[in-house]
């Protein structure tokens, strides 16, 4: 029996519709002043916090009764020991810079970091110490717990449909999944066909080559985040904490297929056939199956308005602070110099700049061809990427057995800065989530937009992003950074600032995220790093267009579909590039892990609540496909 997908057709005029106790058939309901309203007052409950912050925010806000409230990956130290940056913050506080000597990237800077660090502060609060255990973030604790109960739910996804994954991805069951379907058309993020960021190529019919399915997998999922957000994990928590990113790589695997699959359940399709699709659909209609229609309703806003934010953080600024960063190191523009001039104290702000008319030509002003070429490079510079990753090992694969075991040792053996194995996972699991965004409900957007008739066939491919992007790639990187590391000591492990560390050779000043990585490909296959920075600059481009599509989507169903809204959004997406190429990479961090996990909150309460409709899902699938 063919599986039947929940489809809502809707109107651009009517966002949201689905309430308690009505079915989408007879009591359509149009709901969007609702959402307009209470999107509205998210928003300004979150501008009203931020603005209320002192300038000089306190690492440790937040309620202390029931536990400390921890702030970004280097939380959960003793209270009598403080970290590096801590101490400098407290000494540079005292002695005030003359306004005419600040440039335009530290007064941004400046602007964004105590809203920064008090909002990773609340999403990172923490359960209370109960004798020897250590405080835990509660959503890490809704990260791990969440993707255990999916990986037993359903008999170990993660191994059991592997081989699976990789067999819808090449095309194998495109016949069976596609027949009796009408066209789609997802609203935005297609190159030549292919849905940007997903697994498999879309654009192409019947089966592909093992490589074409290979290089799309690759380049839908490496990024940034395994790039240099690896860096930043090892350099605040060691080796160990690629341990725990894997271990989360994995289990994630599991909370991917989940999402994704109620992505397609739940999406929305117009009479044009455009899709519309996410958590704040599944969480309404779901919900509304379930008999809790109205709560469904305020998490879909709750969901839609922390994804706008993810959107303009790690969606946006990340990407653009790395491209800053690298251009920067290349160019030998070293801004916190005594003696840099006030061009080189903005050069971050300006690069930014030029960055945010690239963005707003492909997002605003339609110029698709940008996009389409990049998309078309993207998987060679992914598949250079990882091929550079791999001579590397292969160079000094006699020192791969130490690197394993300073990475499983280390697990746990914290360094200073985090104080603890928990402190530990915490850093792993936190760039993990990052890097994958398993949990947190961003990737069910673009994945909702395909053209099938079984929604547990996308899961299934969705579960090979997590699989790549961090088991594989996030672990190569790793290896070659600890390597680089154990050749020369060239940094100490814990020893941060802003997210960046001393290099011990004293030749250049703090190094950190995208740099730091750099380096250690230099150090092998010399002048890399320019082959890197057009890599990052391509992989920052391709995740800004996909983000800009999530957040662009959260922001219609909020708002409505009309034109005003969508260039509402499109402009402030824009000045945020500017404003993550001029901030410091821990401000950056900071807000992007915020609204990151943020997003775990009412998705993950979704997925354990609608697990069961997929399960009803994949036994169709596996029917269908005659492996059940």
């Amino acid at each position: 029996m063919a599986a039947r997908v929940s489809y809502c057709t809707v109107t651009p005029s009517t966002p949201l519709s689905i309430i308690c106790g009505q079915t989408w058939e007879s009591k359509l309901v149009t709901s969007s002043k609702l959402n307009g309203r209470l999107a509205r007052l998210g928003f300004l409950a979150l501008f009203f916090l931020f603005s209320s912050q002192p300038a000089k925010s306190s690492r440790g806000m937040g309620p202390q009764e029931n536990g400390p409230a921890l702030p970004a990956a280097e939380a959960l130290e003793d209270s009598s020991a403080k970290t590096v940056d801590a101490t400098i913050e407290e000494s540079t506080d005292k002695t005030p810079v003359p306004t005419e000597t600040v440039g335009l990237d530290k007064r941004i800077d400046d602007a964004i970091k105590p809203a920064a660090e008090w909002f990773i502060s609340i999403v990172t609060y923490s359960t209370p110490a109960i004798g020897p255990i250590k405080p835990v973030p509660f959503v890490v604790l809704l990260l791990v717990c969440g993707a255990l109960y999916f990986t037993i739910l359903f008999a170990f996804p993660n191994i059991r449909l592997l081989r699976l994954a990789t067999q819808v991805v090449s095309g194998k069951f495109d016949d069976i999944e596609k027949a009796g379907t009408q066209p789609v058309k997802p609203d935005g993020l297609v190159a030549d066909g292919d849905i940007v960021g997903t697994a498999r190529d879309e654009g192409e019919t019947g089966e592909v080559s093992h490589f074409q399915a290979l290089a799309t997998a690759v380049s839908g999922t490496v990024g940034l985040g395994n790039i240099a957000g690896v860096a930043v994990a090892i350099a605040i928590g060691g080796p160990g904490a690629t341990f725990w990113m894997i271990v989360c790589g994995f289990l994630g695997m599991s909370t991917k297929f989940v999402e994704c699959t109620l992505g397609v359940t739940y999406r929305d399709l117009d009479k044009d056939g455009t899709v519309h699709g996410g958590p704040m659909y599944y969480l309404r209609k779901g919900f509304s199956e379930l008999g809790f229609g109205q709560v469904g309703a305020v998490l879909g806003v709750i969901f839609a308005v922390l994804c706008v934010g993810a959107s303009f953080g790690g969606g946006n600024m990340f990407q653009a602070n790395q491209v800053a960063a690298q251009v920067q190191a290349l160019f030998g523009i070293n801004a916190a110099a005594p003696d840099a001039t006030m061009l080189a104290k903005s050069s971050g702000a300006l690069i930014g700049l030029l960055m945010a008319v690239l963005v707003a030509m492909v997002i605003i002003g339609g110029i698709k061809r940008i996009a389409v070429v990049t998309e078309k490079i993207v998987p060679l510079m992914a598949l250079l990427y990882v091929g550079a990753a791999l001579i590397i090992i292969a160079a000094n694969i006699s020192h791969v057995p130490a690197a394993f075991y300073e990475i499983f040792v280390g697990a746990f053996s914290p360094t200073a800065a985090v104080g603890s194995m928990v402190g530990v996972l915490i850093v792993g699991f936190q760039r993990a989530a990052f890097s994958n965004e398993a949990g947190a409900g961003s990737a069910a957007i673009a994945h909702s937009a395909v053209r099938t008739r079984y929604p547990a066939s996308e899961g299934i491919v969705a579960l090979l992003e997590p699989f790549i992007d961090t088991v594989v790639i996030c672990t190569m990187t790793a290896i070659v950074i600890v390597l680089f590391n154990n050749d020369q000591a060239q940094f100490e492990y814990g020893k941060v600032v802003d997210g960046s560390v001393q290099l011990l050779d004293g030749t250049v000043g703090r190094v950190g995220g995208v740099d730091l990585t750099s380096r250690a490909f230099d150090s092998v296959l010399p002048n890399f790093s320019y082959v890197l920075t057009v890599a990052i600059i391509l992989f920052a481009f391709s995740t800004m267009i996909s983000w800009s599509y999530y957040g662009l989507q959260s922001w219609k169903y909020l708002f409505g579909r009309g034109k005003g809204a969508d260039l509402t959004y499109k402009l402030l997406f824009c000045a945020f590039v500017v404003i993550g190429s001029g901030a410091s990479l821990k401000a950056v961090i900071d807000f992007s892990d915020a609204m990151i996990l943020a997003l775990v909150f009412p998705n993950m309460l979704g997925l354990v609540l609608l697990a069961p409709r997929v399960k009803r899902e994949l036994a169709k699938y596996l029917k269908a496909i005659g492996r059940s």
